[in-house]
């Protein structure tokens, strides 16, 4: 799952998609918030991240579709979610709008990765090419399984099937995040 921009350039270079025109997301999502919890502002949250170190006292975070800022004022662990409070939130009333709402951080705010590692936002729509060099399709969906990543390609030809590939280093032999490519070795069962 390592840009920097000024508010005024994200307006300037964003489609209309909420995209910037290089395909990054601005605001990539890290919580999801479920409930109030007690009376002083506390909520329920369960982490959308791999990384729950970035979720931290202080941290600016934005609330929903309508990226209201807000900055995290406590954060502790409870079994498997989290309660959050934010600063100026301070009564179950003043979060309970909060509820359902998805939790987000500006991209730019991401940690870096080691080499062979990637963000998910970043191989999606990567165009995929066998080791013989024929293209196979887009990546366009990522799927979280126990053991590893599958990777969904989607052909060009669209009456034709979606293609499965697991995210191992046997079978993805190259990712080129500048190229817009990834070179996989095509597996036999297919």
């Amino acid at each position: 799952m390592n840009l920097s921009y000024m508010q005024k350039k994200e307006n300037e270079e964003r489609d209309q998609s909420g995209l910037l025109n290089n395909g990054k997301p601005v605001f990539l999502a890290v919580a999801k918030i479920f409930k109030p919890h007690g009376l002083n502002g506390e909520v329920t949250v369960g982490l959308l991240t791999d990384f729950p170190e970035r979720l931290i006292k202080g941290k600016q975070v934005y609330i929903g579709e309508n990226h209201i800022p807000s900055q995290i004022d406590t954060i502790r662990k409870i079994d498997k979610k989290y309660l959050i409070t934010f600063v100026d939130h301070n009564s179950r009333d003043s979060v309970g709008s909060f509820r359902n709402e998805i939790v987000y951080i500006r991209e730019k705010g991401l940690p870096v990765l080691s080499d062979n590692e990637y963000y998910h936002h970043d191989l999606i729509g990567l165009r995929v090419f066998s080791t013989e060099d024929h293209e196979i399709g887009i990546l366009t969906e990522i799927l979280s399984t126990g053991a590893n990543d599958v990777y969904v390609i989607r052909p060009h030809n669209r009456d034709a099937k979606e293609i499965l590939i697991p995210a191992i280093n046997p079978v993805v032999k190259k990712v080129d995040i500048k190229n817009n490519k990834m070179i996989v070795k095509l597996q036999e069962w297919r």
